[in-house]
Formats: structure tokens, sequence, C-alpha cells
């Protein structure tokens, strides 16, 4: 009822005011984040082993951030992008039912409640709203996705989302955990649908995304596609070359399936004449598993963005700005002329002024934490969750940052200075006894 009163609100306001663009104006939204793809992993941010033209593309037609930052794990990312607060004030600070997650029936944990997604700012503001893949966290379908702000969906689901009497008829990843990717337990708005042997997870939730746009091509649309490729084991994937056919196992095999993916939606827009009315971001949840996943450091935060809209956005940057995940909210409200929520702090910024080749700096810093731990980056300097402090220079890979933890030069001390400056005002989750699990 809480959220339901601020949205209702929202929804007045943005038809009384008229701060909406008129329907025919507005963009639609394609917002594609992959499952545990650190930056590194793509072509056009210097990878060599693995082919992705589809993304290459995508980032040679628009603009391209050499640092963007989400957490080092799942849970806390999706609550991040969807919500454009950090985790002092959602409570997910960690995995959902690990130490300083969300307790159990405390507020912290239903999010369909108490938090406003892009989602919800969007269908507010009259558009379409669709959702395929991955949730990875609590609720039921009912009141997590619907409340959430998405009308439409696909899942990969858990055993708990199944109705009573409803039974999964395919694989699982182990007892107890449907399978996401070949012979996948899927839940189509709301309801159990069987899959085959043969059928391969990802192509069905990049269909449902398919189908939605071309369901949706003539009014405002937003779909979110939170991927299941390229999370491990890393199974084979359907072999492109030969069709019928499957390839190793392998990270390069998910990765170049799910660049594959991504270009169908590119295509499909152009193919329905909606490229240039569509805004489309890629990004990732975290760092790759074994490349930093879990691990409150550069590598387990640092993930690709890509952001592309033809004639709407400069092609062909590179930008420097730096981005974390919460900036994705405000610049999805910015961009489709929706005000934010009045009622409660988003901490990301919109990013509207850069997309559009303006003048500026974007922000000044970027955050990232897991549990009790947290990271903080400029432009030159970078703190890690371990306390370990570096002089990134002009580099944003990781190449050639000097470790000057232990320094005493004055420089390095007051950059620390500055470092501690900002972080005392980004409590950690001992802050909130009532809202975390402790132990």
């Amino acid at each position: 009822m809480f959220k339901f009163v601020i949205v209702t609100c929202l929804s007045f306001f943005l038809l009384a005011a008229g701060s909406v663009l008129a329907a025919a104006e507005r963009p639609n939204f394609v917002i594609i984040m992959a499952d545990d793809l650190g930056a590194a992993e793509l072509g056009c941010y210097g990878n060599r082993r693995h082919h992705t033209p589809e993304l290459d593309q995508l980032a040679a037609d628009g603009m391209r951030f050499r640092t963007c930052y989400s957490t080092p794990l799942c849970s806390p990312t999706r609550i991040m992008i969807m919500t454009g607060r950090y985790a002092f004030r959602t409570g997910w600070f960690n995995f959902y039912g690990r130490v300083n997650s969300p307790k159990k029936g405390s507020p912290a944990e239903d999010i369909g409640e108490h938090e406003i997604t892009f989602g919800d700012i969007l269908k507010s503001a009259g558009y379409a709203t669709g959702i395929a893949g991955k949730w990875q966290l609590p609720g039921t379908p009912e009141n997590r996705i619907r409340d959430c702000g998405f009308d439409e969906h696909c899942m990969w689901l858990w055993l708990h989302d199944l109705a009573d009497g409803t039974k999964h008829s395919g694989g699982f990843e182990r007892p107890g955990k449907p399978d996401r990717f070949w012979h996948p337990g899927v839940m189509l708005d709301g309801k159990y649908r069987p899959t085959t042997p043969e059928e391969y997870g990802p192509d069905i939730y990049t269909d449902f995304v398919i189908d939605f746009i071309r369901k949706h091509k003539d009014r405002p649309f937003c779909v979110y596609f939170p991927m299941c490729l390229t999370h491990n084991p890393w199974d084979p994937t359907p072999d492109l070359k030969h069709p019928g056919k499957k390839t190793p196992r392998g990270l390069k095999y998910n990765v170049e399936y799910m660049d594959h993916l991504v270009g169908r939606i590119v295509k499909e827009l152009d193919m329905l004449g909606l490229r240039e009315n569509t805004f489309v971001l890629f990004t990732g949840d975290n760092g790759t598993k074994g490349a930093g996943k879990g691990k409150v450091t550069e590598m387990g935060a640092r993930v690709p963005l890509i952001v592309s809209q033809p004639g709407a956005i400069p092609a062909g940057v590179v930008s420097d700005e730096l981005v974390d995940l919460t900036d994705v909210l405000p610049t999805i409200a910015d961009w489709a002329g929706a005000p934010l929520p009045s009622d409660r702090v988003i901490d990301g910024q919109s990013l509207g002024k850069t997309l559009r080749g303006e003048p500026g700096e974007h922000r000044p810093w970027i955050f990232s934490y897991l549990s009790d731990q947290q990271m903080l980056r400029d432009k030159r300097w970078l703190l890690e969750g371990n306390g370990q402090f570096y002089d990134c220079g002009d580099s944003r890979n990781g190449r050639g940052y000097k470790n000057v933890t232990k320094s005493s030069d004055p420089e390095v001390r007051a950059a620390r200075q500055r470092f501690a400056e900002i972080v005392k005002d980004l409590p950690g989750p001992e802050n909130y006894p009532n809202l975390i699990r402790r132990k």
C-alpha cells in the first residue's frame, strides 16, 4: 500500500504537470545486464580471445564507458540498478540469506512494497514494461515482479515459484534448483511453462524480449533483460556454425553466444524501424567468475557499460566519465522526461548530459561494496575493500596501478583524507541491526 500511494501520486503528477514527453516522442528502453561478466571479457574492452562483434558494433554506434562499477555480487547489484540507491538505503549489502543481507520479514526484504524501480517510474509514465531472464531476489512472482513495475515477465524459476500442485518437469542444476540453460525451469507471466531437453533457456528469454518489442512497437515500452549468461558452469551453447549441435563447454562460448543474443535484439529493433527511438543499455552485474566475482576489488566491480541510440547519442565515443549502476535509474527517468520520486534519496546521477555530448564532469567518484567492505574510486585514486590504496594514473583496466597504501607522500595523504571524508557519509551494515542479518 505504501508504494502504491507514492506511485499513484507520481502518475498523477506526470499527467497534471505534463512533464512526460508526448507518446510519439518518448524513447523506448532496452536495458540488458549480463550475468557474471567483467568488462575485460569483451572485444571492445580489449579482449582478444572472445569474438563479440555485436557488442563491439553497439559500442561503435554509441558510447562506451571505460569505468563502470556494479557491486561484486548478484543480488546487491540487482537492487542497485533497479532503485538507483546504495545498500545503506535499501539494506542490500550482500547476497540474500548471507551475513549482512536483509533479515527475513524485514522491510528491506520486501522490495516490491518499499522500493521504487525504474519499472515503476516508466509504468507510471504510461510505458509498457516487461522483464526476462534472472531475478535472484526474494518473493513470489505475484509480489516481486509486478510490484516492482514489470507487467509481463519470462523468468528462470526456482521451485518456490511454482503454484501448489505444479511440478518442474525439466532439468536441474543441482537438487532443488531447476536448470537455467538446457531444459530450463521457466515462469511465463506467473504460469509454469514446460520445456524440452532441446530448449535453451537464454533463447527462450530472448524470444520473449523480441516478442514483447513486437507486441508493443506502437507505444513506448521498456524491457529489462537480466540475462542468465554468462554464469557458470559455462555449459555448452547452441553452435551457431553447426545448427542442431552444441559447442564445447567454456566461458568463451558463453560470452560469444551472449553477444549473439544481444545482436538478435538490436537487429529486431532495426527491422521494426525502432532503433533510432530506442535507448539500448548493456552492462553486467559483477566481475567474471574466477576473475574478480565476489571480491571487493576493481576486478570484482568493473563491468562493461555501453549505451546507444543513433541520432541521440554520439557514435564511437569512449568516455572517461565515472559511472556506477545507481546512475541507471535517474538516467532512464531523465531520458524519458519523467521526474524522480520525491520521497526518497536517489544516489545515482543522470548520465543525460554526458550522453548528449554536453561538457562537464558526470560525477567525481563512484562507490561499490559487499557485506562490510567498501570500495571508492575517482579518476586517479582507488580504495579497495581490503584497505589497499592505489594511484591509477590515467589507467582504467588495472594495468600500471601503483600500490601507495603505505606511502607518506603528501599528495597520497591528501587523497586518502579526501576519501575518508567521503566514506564517512556512506555507512556500512553495522548501522542497521533491525534490518540486517548479523550472523
